[in-house]
């Protein structure tokens, strides 16, 4: 159990309680991709390495309340930094491997960082960014020593909880956001996560998780890691996920529980069925967007639970909802039930009270930000329109059943509405992908002169395309929705725009729909949509 207030100090506590336990593991696919070291480090060993990056911060002059870039992917060495850092105070900035110049032009520009940790092969990138930003911000490479800091300005200082990270929303509706998370934001999510009961409960007996999704993301950075932190248990961090060793991995990492993203179940229920599917010994996976067809299959097919759970950046532990006690209903994209610590309310447009509608959500208690981002950094206005009326509006449509027991819908912004009938994106989009011909699929609305929108789908086929299959597909999709919710237009593309971590480009998503209506290739099955047609 966490009672340390920073980041640094919760992993000193178990530091101390457990030196030679194993903190950090590289396993022999992930050294060779990175081409470091493979093996373990104890928490003392890493505690030693984090006390010598601290003396060559102080003498090169940073002070806490600074922020620092750091590029540096999946390795470990980004958590030791990042605790060095932390135990001065100083900020850390998360980058995304796969940002370019402008993008980093615009973290550097916004987040005003004072130093940048980079790979060799990204530091002329990050410095041209910094000199078009017009940030004066020295880059260093791994393995080099740390330049003198060209100022003393704390540009992250503020009252109150300091701040450990400024994390970047993905930016799908427009430039990205920097949510300031402070140091009771980690330490809550460790907190969370080892208090959890059911059926994602942790022990402190030697946890081993393995994770490849992003380090820069939420989900590594504060739950995987700070909950490892949290019970003396040891990550395995990979590069990335890679389906056809993701097994060998999970085996040598000798894991006891994973991390997920909806994408990773889909892809291994795809490979053929073996005998060495049961032999791992991982109890449990906890992630977020299983196809719900495949839920119950994954869990008879592999042997453990994969629990459902519902959080995002800007509500961190503050307001995690998690489907973690039977009965689970698995299949069915239940996300469970607020626990006592969080109050949540569905509203629908006119804000009144509903059985699906927004979440709207807020921690229990005197303080109904506890444990959520401390704001956006920069943006008081979007940060008060977030918290509007004392509750945090997700943006996400949820579904409230007699028992109390929630289901999520989709993003509100996803919601196509046709004729008056609300349609989630999403669940045509789940529909869709069961096509036996159709290897990607992902759905947006276009205006539609009579019915307001009309449901678009961009489908990557897996032979060859044509608009005999465009209309075969709607055809079947008939017989699986209800009219109007089958594809009105179908456009054959070669691929999706997604986020690093898999996750649907919503905004860049609709601008592509909305020119592909125009395209004499894409195929117009409004036709086929009768009531009668199923």
């Amino acid at each position: 159990m966490i009672t340390a207030q920073t980041v640094f100090g919760a992993f000193a506590e178990s530091a101390a309680r457990w030196p030679d336990r194993p903190f950090l593991n590289v396993l022999p696919e992930t050294a060779e991709i990175y081409g470091i070291d493979t093996g373990e480090i104890t928490y003392a060993e890493a505690l030693k390495t984090v006390q010598d990056h601290v003396a060559e911060i102080e003498a090169a002059g940073y002070v806490k309340g600074q922020r620092v870039m750091v590029l540096l992917e999946n390795r470990p060495s980004y958590f030791l930094w990042w605790l060095a850092f932390n135990a001065l105070g100083i900020s850390v900035v998360p980058v995304n491997p796969d940002l370019r110049a402008a993008e980093m032009e615009y973290m550097i520009g916004h987040g005003e960082p004072v130093l940048a940790l980079s790979l060799a092969s990204r530091a002329d990138e990050l410095r041209s960014a910094a000199e078009a930003a017009k940030v004066q911000m020295p880059v260093v490479t791994l393995g080099d020593p740390l330049p003198r800091a060209v100022t003393t300005e704390a540009i992250a200082a503020r009252t109150g909880d300091a701040e450990a990270a400024l994390l970047y929303t993905s930016g799908t509706t427009g430039q990205p956001k920097g949510c300031i998370l402070t140091d009771e934001y980690f330490t809550e999510a460790g907190r969370w996560y080892s208090t959890a009961t059911g059926v994602c409960a942790l022990n402190t007996d030697g946890e081993r998780m393995i994770t490849p999704l992003p380090i820069f993301h939420m989900n590594a950075m504060a739950f995987s890691f700070m909950a490892m932190v949290a019970v003396g248990g040891c990550l395995t961090a990979l590069d990335r996920f890679h389906p056809r060793s993701w097994w060998d991995s999970v085996r040598r990492s000798r894991a006891t529980c994973l991390h997920y993203l909806g994408v990773m179940p889909s892809m291994l229920m795809g490979a053929e069925p073996c005998a060495e599917d049961r032999n791992h010994s991982v109890r449990f996976g906890f992630g977020a967007g299983i196809d719900p067809k495949l839920h119950a299959p994954f869990e008879e097919r592999f042997g453990f639970a994969l629990t459902e759970a519902w959080a995002m950046t800007e509500t961190g532990a503050g307001a995690t909802i998690c489907a973690n006690r039977e009965p689970r209903n698995v299949g069915t994209s239940c996300i469970g039930w607020p626990q006592d610590t969080v109050e949540a309310r569905l509203v629908d447009d006119s804000g009144a009270d509903a059985d699906q509608g927004e979440l709207l959500v807020r921690h229990a208690g005197s303080d109904p930000r506890k444990g959520f981002f401390a704001g956006y950094f920069k943006n008081p206005d979007a940060t008060d329109e977030a918290w509007e009326g004392g509750w945090f509006h997700t943006g996400d449509i949820v579904r409230r059943a007699a028992d109390g027991t929630m289901y999520f819908v989709d993003r509100k912004k996803n919601v196509i509405r046709r004729s008056g009938e609300n349609i989630a994106a999403v669940e045509v989009e789940s529909v869709l992908a069961r096509h036996p011909a159709i290897a990607g699929v992902a759905v947006a609305a276009v205006p539609d002169e009579i019915r307001g929108d009309e449901v678009f789908a961009c489908i990557i086929a897996k032979d060859a395309a044509n608009p005999q299959l465009a209309e075969e597909i709607t055809t079947w999709c008939l017989t699986q929705l209800a009219y109007y919710k089958a594809p009105g237009y179908i456009a054959f593309v070669d691929e999706l725009p997604v986020t690093a971590t898999q996750k649907l480009q919503r905004a860049v998503l609709k601008a592509r729909a909305a020119e592909l209506l125009t395209d004499p290739q894409t195929v117009d099955t409004r036709h086929l949509k009768k009531r009668s047609a199923a």
